[in-house]
């Protein structure tokens, strides 16, 4: 909580001391309660793939800075303090530079430093927040947990009649090796935390992590945003073609090229995956958004003599959300799936589940925000069992929070 209360006391002297001109800072202030159950969470040592597995309050902070000293330069800054889970941990999310030159009907921008991809359908708020629930997606939460490049990025986007446009886009980035170890070992969870770089996420008890013959050289935990591991540059692309306040589409590609070997106890991970998204309508009255993800996963090698990993993944979640007055619904539905394709002597990586979400945000003042999310997550997971634990993964979250943003 210290740290928390620092971040806060940082945010304020630098209110008093930025210029208005060049320096924006934004974020907000929230902090609630959670009723919960089913297995203990991944955060505390379990196999259950919701956050909060126990009834307890949270508090957090997440904090922006934007340095803008010309029309085409930009500098974003992006903390995080949070306190749950009898922990305390503040770290940065994002850090990158941006420059742009506009034309007639064109514009090209270059972003360099850590950065979130701007695929997400749900999280389209300042600081990476979603207008919709307290809780991400399946597919958003994985990205807020593991895939966040760190490395340079160049868009295009072009203005067509009708006020659409067509944006494409390619990146490149290191330091996102591990991407993929939490979704293989883990499975997929419903969250709304994010990753800060450097920061230690825990791996479940599997009992491969004991043997031997299989993954006894991995540490315990995973450090999705780190520097590099094995050298080898990673590219993502994308194009959109969008409609102001009417819908848009998108179809993104990525693949890190990890070569799949161990470094300084983490294993290097090969992840590719495609991604469409979409959404149609608009965010102050009625929107319905969806996205869909497909690819692969895997570290080690077959015929070495010790565990590897190969799993293929899918995920998708539609959500629709309606504004009226301060309040904002959101119903959200999730399906979700792991299929194991090394069969080897570790434990199987197969997991299928599904999930839904009922939210309602209500906005009392421009600055005060109060909201309710329930979820309810069901579905098995055979590593879990084969580890001595049960395989049901059910459970169910109800959260309050209050939220002060600036």
């Amino acid at each position: 909580m210290q740290r928390v209360v620092g971040i806060v006391a940082v945010a304020l002297f630098l209110c008093n001391s930025a210029s208005a001109q060049t320096v924006r800072l934004s974020g907000f202030l929230s902090g609630g309660g959670v009723y919960a159950t089913g297995p203990r969470s991944w955060l505390d040592g379990g196999f259950g793939r919701l956050d909060q597995s126990r009834n307890a309050p949270f508090a957090q902070a997440q904090l922006g800075l934007d340095w803008t000293p010309s029309s085409w330069f930009d500098v974003h800054l992006h903390g995080i303090a949070r306190h749950d889970h009898d922990r305390d941990h503040a770290g940065v999310a994002e850090a990158y530079a941006e420059v742009r030159k506009t034309f007639a009907h064109d514009q090209i921008q270059l972003k360099a430093g850590e950065f979130f991809l701007p695929t997400s359908r749900e999280n389209r708020d300042n600081l990476w927040t979603s207008p919709y629930a307290i809780t991400f997606s399946a597919v958003n939460s994985w990205m807020a947990h593991e895939v966040r490049p760190i490395g340079a990025e160049v868009e295009w986007r072009h203005e067509l009649p009708s006020l659409s446009a067509l944006t494409v886009a390619g990146t490149a980035f290191r330091g996102n090796d591990t991407m993929g170890t939490l979704l293989g070992w883990r499975g997929w969870a419903i969250s709304s935390r994010v990753t800060t770089y450097g920061e230690e996420l825990p791996l479940p008890p599997l009992f491969s992590f004991n043997d031997p013959r299989m993954f006894l050289d991995q540490k315990r935990g995973t450090t999705p945003f780190d520097r590099d591991l094995d050298g080898r540059t990673g590219f993502a692309g994308r194009v959109r073609f969008s409609l102001p306040e009417r819908g848009m589409i998108q179809f993104v590609r990525l693949d890190n090229r990890g070569d799949r070997a161990l470094y300084r106890n983490q294993y290097s991970w090969r992840t590719r995956f495609n991604l469409i998204g979409g959404e149609v309508g608009s965010r102050e009255a009625t929107v319905l958004a969806a996205e869909l993800i497909s690819g692969d996963t895997g570290m080690g090698f077959r015929g070495r003599g010790r565990g590897w990993v190969q799993a293929d993944f899918h995920a998708w979640y539609a959500l629709v959300s309606h504004k009226y007055g301060r309040s904002r619904v959101t119903a959200r539905l999730d399906q979700f799936a792991t299929f194991d394709r090394d069969h080897s002597i570790a434990e199987s990586n197969d997991e299928h589940g599904r999930a839904w979400t009922l939210a309602w945000l209500y906005e009392f003042t421009q600055h005060w925000r109060v909201g309710m999310d329930f979820t309810n997550a069901t579905g098995a997971r055979p590593a879990a069992a084969q580890s001595g634990a049960g395989p049901n993964m059910d459970g169910r979250t109800f959260i309050a929070e209050t939220r002060y943003g600036w």
